[in-house]
């Protein structure tokens, strides 16, 4: 009997050592999507998604799938996963950053996340060399990093020795860290409005009647600001405009450099939410942006092709659920749904 227990010990010991390398598995956490044919053939997008509200989880692929079926660039986008390897919204469980090494762009959806210290290297690295990005919503406020000298000051209120890092990550790259939100939240959706001197930019390119679901932030970013946020009193798109709110800034573009470091470009808006994306202008503008990113504004044709590629069933943006019990091998291919399962509450802590 004691031999018995002793091999059923040994065995359950192993089956989770098994299970818990197979999550440290870089390739578990990331979903390739690999074009064949196009002005982005022989390039790299890296996106990584891992928020909380927002869906970025299904927003990041479904940009994934256009820009490498309909331009021919090898999307990678890598996820934030559980103990069981799924899918975990807003974790910072996230592996294989070493794909930035070779990225052409980087698009981010994020929040509050602290990882590890060799994905944190893979991550400054790309900064340092002056590498493309492209970032939505919670991602001015992508890090919460505590208890981590060494990068702590990637934080999005961080204050301290390394003065030039005040307000982390969002502030210092991005150009606005976290401030707050403009208006009610899921009650009120947003109009964006292009700047009249910026409507002949490439980003703009084809871009018109532009309306989101996800509610205006407070932002008053270093940059040139590309397009506005009107609040409207509901949630579709013909509300009417909020008279007490005033137009602020929801999209726009910087050069950012660390020290030390390259020169790179940087688009950031305050939108992006799942079903943002449902919206051909908003869809346009950040396919445009990431081609402007890229350096490849020759190549952005106000008649490009964005439309969804494979079936496209967005969740509404919520801090409560999502769908559960999905891996990034579940979104593989063309035709899998974005995003299958069900929707779980999160359990309350």
């Amino acid at each position: 009997m004691k031999n018995l227990l002793k091999s059923m010990l040994a065995l359950g010991i192993a089956l989770i050592t098994f299970v818990s390398k197979a999550q440290d598995d870089p390739a578990k956490h990331r979903v390739v999507y690999k074009g064949d044919k196009g002005p982005g053939v022989g390039k790299n997008i890296v996106f990584i998604a891992t928020d909380h509200e927002y869906r970025g989880e299904e927003s990041l692929p479904a940009l994934a799938r256009i820009m490498a079926k309909r331009y021919g660039f090898t999307c990678t986008v890598v996820y934030a996963l559980d103990e069981n390897g799924y899918i975990l919204p807003g974790s910072s469980n996230v592996k294989g950053l070493d794909v930035l090494d070779k990225a052409d762009l980087m698009v981010l959806f994020m929040r509050f996340a602290h990882f590890e210290d060799k994905e944190m290297q893979h991550f400054e690295k790309y900064l340092k060399r002056g590498g493309p990005i492209v970032a939505f919503r919670t991602s001015t406020h992508a890090f919460e990093i505590k208890n981590d000298p060494k990068w702590e000051h990637y934080t999005w209120n961080y204050n301290g020795p390394k003065t030039a890092w005040k307000d982390g990550f969002g502030e210092y790259i991005l150009g606005e860290t976290w401030v707050s939100h403009y208006g009610t939240n899921h009650k009120q959706s947003s109009k964006i409005i292009i700047d009249e001197a910026q409507k002949n930019h490439p980003i703009m390119r084809g871009v018109k009647d532009m309306w989101v679901q996800s509610g205006g932030y407070t932002a008053a970013p270093k940059g040139t600001v590309l397009a506005k946020g009107q609040v409207l009193n509901g949630m579709t798109a013909d509300s009417p405009a909020d008279p007490t709110k005033e137009l602020l800034p929801v999209a726009w573009i910087r050069d950012y450099q660390m020290e030390n470091g390259k020169k790179g470009r940087a688009f950031t808006t305050t939108h992006g939410a799942s079903e943002d994306l449902l919206n051909e202008g908003f869809r346009r503008m950040v396919v445009n942006a990431m081609f402007w990113g890229l350096g490849m504004e020759k190549d952005i044709k106000p008649t490009n092709d964005i439309a969804f590629v494979g079936p496209y069933k967005p969740t509404t943006f919520n801090f409560s659920g999502y769908k559960a019990n999905v891996k990034p091998s579940d979104l593989a291919g063309w035709d899998s749904l974005i995003m299958p399962g069900e929707v779980v509450k999160k359990k309350s802590k």
